[in-house]
């Protein structure tokens, strides 16, 4: 275990992708023998350290290099439940130092022409290019040392092809380009729902699962392979709807994308047509069925997606940096976790995902409203609910072996008197009904929250698609110009 990093377990550094000069390879040893013992480093070569409170985010098993997955616990970590969540003790440990605000500062994906290498050499480097002599003037400065400092690291963090900061970022337009912005920015409370994609090339159920919706929502999500499982892609899901009069949110999984299939992906995707793309990082394959696929690390996290996205659409350019002639519009959405590690932390995770150009959430699933209240406080103390639409999100439960399965999925938390009435209904035969009273009641008091920064209701059924229409309408919750269907098409 190293001295400063918690959890660490040993592993071995990375090799560099090209050969090194003699004096580089003994900078890289040098580095790495003080380095590997007080932090846990693996010469990823693209070192972070100050900015998270001197622990390593590459423990993360994910890779995640701008904050915690969804999944985020006090105890240990999901996808390795012997080591704690690395950063949720980043967290932890900024707060106990008071640096809390150096997390807020987007972070690069790693540049792979670093990896395995040193990080010292590009240090002395800006150091030369600024001047020795003014270095040490502006460190031996307390009024300068920290202006100097951001001067000789800044650069080193933030190359030139990404440039990420802790501001927000207004988008260029405020021209609606879907229908769920254009109901969001009208004020509605608005209703989406998720189906689950099919398993096989059949959409037969997918396309009544779609009508059967349509009328009583606003939008329809589709997941992108949900629990590392493979099914119809989002993009595929989302083009039917758009065919079928329905307004899809497309879901895209930082865990399958690398940064250059993402581009290309939501190239494609807006010129099908979608005009909603929600970026998540993805469950990890630890959830997936065996054989398993890599589980050492993504390529970008949501963040990084939500960053390079943005600036597509409202700088013109790709990552590296080439002119997009025609650039995508799309309204651009994040998931957001109220109940995953402490809401204060959690805040700062999601500021962030709106600084890098979120512009509505739809939330991790909710069964205590006061807890999400505690979280939405957290939000307001950072000044970030008008600056993005949330969107709560539900699922009815079905059994009480459903809602013990619940408290098991990262980031959901089922209320113990949730607990209690669905064991009741369980054993007096009504479980079904139970939960869906259950969900009626969180719809009515979300939909309470209207002035105090929610927006909507995000509802995921779980494989129970036809209950929609009944909580939406029992809930109250009807859209504007609702036009009861055909019964016979139903």
């Amino acid at each position: 275990m190293s001295i400063f990093t918690p959890g660490r377990r040993w592993q071995p550094a990375y090799s560099p992708f090209k050969k090194e000069t003699f004096g580089k390879r003994v900078l890289e040893n040098v580095e790495y023998a003080i380095k590997s013992p007080l932090f846990g480093c693996r010469m990823c070569g693209n070192c972070l350290l100050q900015e998270t409170a001197f622990i390593c985010p590459m423990e993360c098993p994910k890779g995640l290099r701008n904050g915690p997955c969804g999944g985020s616990t006090p105890e240990y970590c999901y996808v390795d439940k012997t080591r704690p969540c690395v950063w949720y003790k980043i967290y932890e440990r900024s707060f106990n130092m008071g640096r809390q605000e150096m997390l807020m500062e987007v972070m690069p994906p790693l540049d792979w022409e670093k990896v395995g290498t040193e990080t010292w050499g590009d240090v002395v480097d800006q150091i030369r290019k600024i001047g020795t002599g003014n270095v040490l003037k502006g460190l031996a400065s307390s009024e300068k040392r920290n202006a100097t400092w951001q001067s000789i690291f800044r650069p080193v963090r933030q190359p030139d092809w990404w440039q990420g900061d802790d501001a927000y970022h207004t988008p260029k337009s405020n021209e609606p380009v879907s229908e769920l912005e254009r109901a969001l920015r009208a004020g509605k409370f608005v209703v989406a729902c998720e189906i689950a994609p099919p398993l096989s090339v059949s959409t037969n159920k997918l396309t009544s699962n779609i009508e059967l919706v349509k009328p009583y929502v606003t939008a329809i999500n589709f997941t992108d392979n949900a629990s590392a499982t493979p099914r119809m892609t989002s993009w595929a899901c989302s083009k039917i709807a758009i065919e079928h009069g329905a307004e899809p949110v497309m879901q895209i999984a930082a865990r399958d994308r690398t940064r250059a299939s993402l581009q290309a992906e939501i190239l494609g995707a807006t010129a099908l047509g979608m005009r909603n793309i929600l970026c998540v990082t993805g469950d990890s394959p630890v959830l997936a069925p065996a054989p398993r696929g890599r589980m050492d690390g993504n390529d970008l996290d949501s963040i990084q997606m939500l960053w390079i996205l943005r600036r597509m659409r409202d700088e013109g350019h790709y990552l590296d940096g080439r002119e997009i002639k025609f650039p995508p519009k799309f309204f651009l959405g994040a998931a957001a976790s109220p109940y995953a590690s402490e809401p204060k932390f959690q805040a700062i995770r999601e500021q962030k995902k709106v600084n890098a150009g979120a512009q509505f959430f739809q939330t991790n699933l909710v069964y205590d409203v006061d807890r999400m209240e505690v979280w939405l406080n957290e939000l307001a103390k950072r000044d970030i609910l008008n600056k993005v639409f949330i969107l709560v999100g539900i699922t009815p439960l079905k059994s009480y072996k459903m809602a013990l399965h619940m408290n098991e999925v990262p980031g959901v938390t089922v209320s113990e008197a949730i607990l209690k009435r669905m064991e009741a209904a369980d054993a007096a035969g009504n479980a079904q009904e139970e939960g869906v009273q259950v969900a009626l009641e969180l719809a009515r008091k979300i939909k309470g929250y209207q002035k105090q920064g929610v927006h909507g209701l995000h509802i995921m059924p779980v494989m129970w698609e036809e209950i929609i229409p009944r909580i939406v309408r029992e809930a109250g919750l009807l859209p504007e110009g609702f036009v009861p269907p055909d019964s016979n098409k139903n």
